[in-house]
């Protein structure tokens, strides 16, 4: 065949071959030639400390990158490169140990060295924006090298976007979680997994978020690298935690500055004197002497990685670090002695503690209370009145086949709460005088043992049963006063209720767009905390009378709660099970046939929540605290801040599912 008139030769250097190529015809030659370039021996880290440079708007420490800062760092950096065999890569870590800058380096090196398709998944679209700003803009600015190869947002069609930032030979798409759609948008040979443990259940109801990005990466085969990030949550719920028991499970062994014998850091083995922090020495597991932070630098530079677990599949390698290695300057041996102390006796505080400085899961509490037990601390006050301490009330509603059962919960300071009353509407979602009894409700007032009354801040009712007839009520009655939700399966501490989201709503057979606002409730997250308060100590009855006060979260049960609706409250139990390929992960699973009064609680703890109540301002508090000292009936109807409340007068307007 003959060559057209009109061409031109080029040479390539790598490899040494002589390629002909046609006017027109330059980016399908330019791809070839780098697909043919094989990838560079330059490893991550060292890219980084010779390109990288840190902004003061995203570094503490503001400057040229130094891996020397964060010796452990840098093994986990070469496995990030090319020329390492290792697929995947897994961090379960504490905070404060330099992962997030690590990952930015890993993005600045694909970037700048080995081009290719890259997709950093962060917990929520939002995040990823904020991360875009906050983390990669910076990168991106304060290196010369990246500089040159990503166009300034600014310029025209410079494909540079928040969140997409193209360069010569690939692209970053950055996304969140919970979006199925950025999960799922193109073939990525890079995945930079960031925080998994927050990722939510499935993305969309579409599956796990991790295997979604995951199967990204799988057109690539053995040049895709994989990078899971994340502080560790709850054990049997943590994926980090289920990532890194897959491994070969590396430590971080430093040598001893006294007898030189290896071993990892463990906190049991750091001590100091009860009150003083300041005291804080490890002492060496073999010699048992004790040695202070200021060695701490020399050691993390003598250390090395080593694995402790027993798999040997190379694709796939795990680094565990918590804070105790922490650089010099960042959180000393001292601060770690001092955040001890001062969640002493605060489980919620002990968890915090063993995810973000130990760097490991939390073992949730999940055996039942026994409701004999709660049956002897009951109290004495009224159903329908609101106990001294109530500042705003919220209900549950549970949705049965033959009957609406709620429960109106009162919540004061910390969380503490009294259960008001126990309602059953018989009729079932088939029944219109079911839903005008529920009606009736959010217009109703409960006395305040100080004398104002108080209606229902939110009303909480499950969509899990008859949803058509649950989002058709709501809509009636709008979404002021009611928020419908919907539970699913494991622990989001952060952010236990989310959303809303508009939903389809189904009224006479026709459907609405945006019918309905969906509330997603953990559920897990408040049967555990529920258990948990079911269980603080109590100060004795004397030490009430001479002002002992009751710790925050407390439970406080009437006598009228009869041992039906006991039974009821602690009907579940958090178990361990493990699935066909050996992973463990918790279940509730019921000890007892009904649950009802569980799970009002739990719809009424969502209600608080969504009200607000776990970010209220000490001003706001004191604010309802005024409201329900003052004696005035007809000033008080209400908490501050809370949305107008329907009177019992209301015009109904009838949906036309019910006819």
């Amino acid at each position: 065949m003959s060559a057209p008139t009109s061409r031109s030769s080029r040479s390539f250097a790598s490899p040494s071959v002589e390629i002909e190529t046609f006017d027109g015809a330059e980016d399908l030659a330019k791809a070839w030639r780098q697909g043919l370039t094989p990838d560079p021996a330059f490893t991550v880290s060292e890219w980084a400390d010779r390109h990288r440079w840190l902004s003061s708007r995203a570094s503490a420490e503001p400057g040229r990158y130094r891996t020397d800062r964060t010796p452990y760092m840098r093994a986990i950096m070469e496995a990030l490169s090319p020329s390492h065999p290792a697929q995947r890569v897994v961090f379960m870590k504490a905070a404060q140990v330099g992962a997030t800058e690590a990952g930015n380096c890993f993005i600045g090196f694909v970037m700048h060295h080995a081009p290719g398709p890259m997709l950093a998944v962060q917990p929520t679209v939002e995040l990823a924006k904020r991360n875009s700003r906050q983390r990669i803009d910076p990168l991106i600015e304060e290196s010369p090298a990246l500089r040159e190869r990503v166009q300034p947002a600014r310029s025209r069609d410079a494909g540079n976007t928040q969140l997409s930032k193209d360069f010569p030979g690939g692209v970053l798409v950055m996304t969140g979680a919970n979006s199925a759609v950025g999960l799922r948008s193109m073939p990525a040979r890079y995945v930079f997994l960031d925080e998994v443990d927050a990722y939510p259940a499935s993305a969309d109801e579409e599956g796990d978020p991790v295997a979604l990005a995951e199967a990204r990466s799988l057109t690539f085969a053995h040049r895709r690298k994989v990078f899971l990030v994340s502080t560790p949550t709850i054990r049997g719920v943590s994926r980090i935690e289920r990532e890194y028991e897959a491994t070969d499970q590396r430590r971080y062994f430093v040598p001893c500055p006294l007898c030189s014998h290896m071993q990892w850091l463990r906190f049991e083995r750091l001590r100091w004197e009860k009150g003083r922090p300041e005291t804080a020495a490890y002492h060496c597991e073999d010699c048992e002497r004790p040695f202070g932070e200021h060695h701490k630098a020399a050691m993390l530079g003598a250390g090395e990685w080593r694995a402790t677990g027993t798999s040997q599949d190379p694709r796939t390698i795990g680094f565990h670090l918590s804070a105790l290695y922490s650089p010099p300057g960042w959180k000393s041996w001292a601060d770690i002695a001092r955040d001890k102390e001062l969640v002493a006796g605060s489980d919620e505080a002990e968890r915090v503690f063993r995810n973000t400085v130990l760097g490991e899961t939390w073992v949730e509490t999940g055996d039942a209370p026994d409701w004999q037990r709660l049956a002897d601390r009951r109290e004495d006050w009224t159903a329908g009145i609101v106990p001294a301490g109530g500042l705003f009330l919220t209900a549950g509603a549970d949705v049965q086949k033959d009957r609406i059962e709620v429960d109106v919960w009162a919540w004061g300071r910390g969380l503490e709460s009294w259960l008001v009353e126990h309602i059953v509407i018989d009729g079932g979602p088939g029944s219109e005088a079911c839903w005008a009894g529920l009606t009736e409700l959010l217009g109703r007032t409960w006395t305040h043992a100080n004398g104002p009354s108080l209606t229902i801040t939110r009303l909480a009712i499950d969509t899990g049963y008859e949803t058509p007839a649950v989002y058709a009520w709501a809509r009636q009655v709008g979404f002021a006063q009611v928020a419908p939700v919907k539970g699913v399966e494991g622990f989001n501490r952060a952010s236990p209720v989310t959303g809303p989201t508009f939903v389809d709503a189904t009224v006479g057979g026709k459907r609405l767009r945006r019918g309905a606002r969906l509330w997603t409730v953990a559920a897990s997250t408040f049967k555990a905390e529920t258990y948990r308060f079911l269980r603080l100590d109590r100060p004795a009855a004397e030490e009430v009378g001479d002002g002992a006060s009751f710790a925050p979260g407390t439970v406080h049960l009437p006598r009228w709660a009869n041992s039906e609706w006991l039974k009821q409250l602690v009907a579940e139990q958090l178990v361990t099970v493990r699935n066909k390929r050996g992973f463990a992960r918790l279940e509730w699973q019921k000890l007892r046939e009904r649950n009802e009064a569980l799970d009002c609680r739990v719809y009424a703890r969502a209600a608080a929540w969504i009200a607000g109540a776990d970010r209220w301002s000490e001003a706001h508090w004191r604010e309802l605290e005024r409201q329900m000292a003052a004696p005035d009936h007809e000033e008080q109807t209400a908490p501050a801040n809370t949305m107008p409340r329907p009177v019992a007068r209301r015009r109904t307007v009838q949906s036309s599912y019910m006819r």
